[in-house]
């Protein structure tokens, strides 16, 4: 099973206390996880603080762009992956551009990005950057991913789309990666369903066992439908994890955390088809053995990469002690 990290590009104010993680901090965590010895790092990407964080917090978050960030961290790392978890391409405009610095950190970095996307999970700040754009999200997403795909493989690329428009442009280097890892984000079954159409891996977040035992079938199925390797899909599930010394201590430290609030925001959003699940029993609270046993159960269930874990921490420091006890008491004890 795979295991990577969730680094906090932009987790402020959600996931995290306000301030949490400087430039310096973001670049050490994923430092740390290369020496841990984590398959990846996987950044989330927003633009502007949401309503429901500047209610709460009088100082406003840091968000660090993702891409350029990895083009920092590429240059201090030799065997990292990094990941966008997810990039939100309805909130960039000009596709070209995004194809282009996708390529160029693509080459920058040895082939080590790779490519999630999604639709985001705050429309509030898709309508703040472009308050005169009507427009569908999941229709932008898809379109997106047509569109780029069309620039990473023709020498002359032209698209005429209801969203995005370009003519005879000859955008090289293509990707180093032949294909570049494409990861489609979401719970719903466009999201699978796009994964299965244009990319490498489906990127689910915070879902039940038996809900992921569920898609993970529907998935495999229009994988199959496609004429395309099972062996050759991933699928990446994102979940909150805490390890500790005793189930209760555990329990108690999420409950009190930033993280748990940020789930509690997300029910009515990315998470309103899962009304009533306990987020202690979806994510991975406990001892080693309980999260050991826990992960374990989404891997018999189709999962096959622990994707950017999110460790409850108030500090940079408490962030990278859980990263090291999930990588010693954990990681080495998962099925292979």
């Amino acid at each position: 099973m795979i295991v990577s990290a969730g680094l906090p590009t932009c987790m402020e104010g959600m996931m995290y206390p306000v301030p949490f993680a400087s430039a310096a901090d973001v670049v050490r965590i994923a430092k740390q996880a290369e020496v841990m010895g984590y398959h990846s790092v996987w950044g989330n990407d927003h633009m502007t603080t949401q309503r429901y964080v500047r209610e709460e917090f009088p100082t406003p978050p840091n968000f660090w762009e993702p891409l350029i960030t990895y083009s920092f961290i590429a240059a201090q790392t030799t065997r990292l992956k990094f990941g966008t978890g997810m990039l939100v391409t309805p909130m960039r405009r000009d596709i070209v551009v995004v194809a282009k610095q996708i390529a160029t950190l693509d080459h920058l970095s040895g082939g080590r990005f790779i490519l999630g996307f999604g639709v985001g999970a705050y429309r509030e700040e898709f309508e703040a950057l472009h308050p005169d754009w009507k427009a569908h999200r999941g229709d932008l997403v898809e379109e997106a991913v047509q569109a780029m795909q069309v620039l990473f493989s023709e020498r002359s690329a032209s698209w005429q789309g209801e969203y995005y428009h370009f003519e005879d442009v000859e955008m090289f280097p293509k990707p180093l990666q032949k294909p570049l890892p494409i990861y489609v984000g979401g719970n719903n079954p466009n999201a699978y369903r796009r994964a299965a159409l244009y990319g490498q891996g489906w990127l689910p977040a915070g879902m039940p066992i038996e809900h992921a035992r569920e898609k993970v079938s529907q998935f495999k199925e229009l994988v199959a439908e496609q004429g395309r390797s099972w062996d050759e899909m991933d699928v990446a599930m994102q979940l909150i994890a805490y390890v500790g010394k005793t189930h209760e201590g555990a329990l108690e430290r999420f409950r009190r955390s930033q993280m748990y609030q940020h789930l509690v925001s997300l029910s009515a959003s990315t998470l309103k088809d899962q009304a009533g699940t306990k987020h202690e029993e979806t994510n991975l609270i406990g001892t080693a053995d309980e999260v050991i046993e826990k992960a374990s159960r989404f891997a018999e269930a189709g999962v096959k990469h622990l994707c950017g874990t999110y460790f409850c921490a108030d500090s940079v420091d408490e962030l990278l002690d859980q990263m090291q006890v999930f990588a010693e008491e954990v990681t080495p004890h998962l099925p292979s």
